[in-house]
């Protein structure tokens, strides 16, 4: 039986670490396209690394277009330089899908972003009028994207869905996160700043949003469409953040000290109603049960 190949931009990161794992379980061939190596912990031995900047055309000539399945989690991270974010995510998408118009791949997922749908009100619905102002220059880079590859599927039938992510959480995420600032931070006992925690979110376990994708990649009715990713039930930040120290039995949040920033959004949560229908889909690892698997890693880990 011949093996699926398929091209993870972006590979070397958090959620790209985890879909190109469970790739492998499948016996897939795996490409990962990265500016950087990845670290020496999301390095996987089966996975052939590329160093590659999708925001520059002429380097895309070292790439063969051999591919069943393109995944693009490729972008900065850091989103205070505004021609960094612009280039990374918008430029980077546009080369990408362009490149791949007419290889005969049979699925390309566009990782989108819960922050596309600007202010709209929560619970946040795929609508394709949605299709608005955002509050953010990397929102806007995010649904600039998805009207480009929207207009690639209406005119070439391009195979492309985007899928909207919110808070992804587990092992091995950056600890510049909200969920592994305070595991950290509480597995030391440590006292720490937070917000009043009174914001509502959505946080889904990684390995919840990689089967997701997966199931993105086999689904010809999601091509053109636009489907939120989360665990649909939101839940209160400070109800996490106390959770996460009662498991531990220790750290002192200190709620209150760190203010709301102007375009915060205080309900973030979405409709997930679409990814069960159009995909099959729906979360199977509830919070106390992820919280609980992502603990034991970073204890592990010191």
């Amino acid at each position: 039986m011949k093996k699926h190949k398929i091209l993870i931009t972006g590979g070397t990161g958090f959620i790209g670490y985890h879909l190109a794992k469970k790739c492998l379980k499948l016996n897939w061939s795996v490409v990962s396209i990265s500016t950087k190596s990845p670290i020496k912990k999301r390095r996987l031995k089966s996975v052939k690394y590329l160093k590659l900047n999708l925001s520059q055309k002429k380097l895309f000539r070292s790439l063969h277009s051999n591919f069943d399945y393109v995944v693009n989690l490729a972008g900065y991270v850091d989103h205070s330089d505004k021609k960094k974010t612009m280039q990374s995510h918008f430029n980077g998408c546009k080369n990408l899908s362009m490149f791949f118009i007419n290889k005969n791949i049979k699925k390309f997922v566009q990782i989108g972003s819960s922050i596309e749908y600007g202010k709209l009100k929560s619970p946040q619905k795929e609508n394709k009028k949605n299709l608005q102002k955002t509050y953010s220059f990397y929102g806007k880079a995010k649904l600039l994207s998805t009207k480009f590859i929207l207009s690639l599927y209406k005119k070439y039938n391009f195979p492309a869905t985007i899928l909207r992510l919110y808070l992804v959480y587990g092992p091995l995420q950056d600890p510049n996160r909200v969920i592994p600032i305070v595991i950290i931070n509480a597995i030391q006992n440590k006292k720490f700043d937070c917000s009043d925690g009174l914001q509502l979110r959505d946080f889904t376990y990684i390995d919840d949003v990689v089967e997701a994708i997966i199931k993105t990649l086999k689904s010809k009715e999601s091509s053109g469409q636009i489907i939120n990713i989360g665990q649909g039930k939101p839940v209160l930040v400070k109800k996490v953040i106390n959770k996460i120290c009662e498991l531990l039995n220790s750290g002192r949040p200190q709620f209150g000290k760190i203010r709301f920033r102007k375009d915060e959004i205080k309900n973030l949560y979405p409709s997930i109603a679409k990814a069960k229908k159009v995909l099959n889909w729906s979360p199977k690892i509830g919070i106390i049960s992820g919280l609980k698997k992502t603990i034991s890693y970073y204890k592990k880990i010191g």
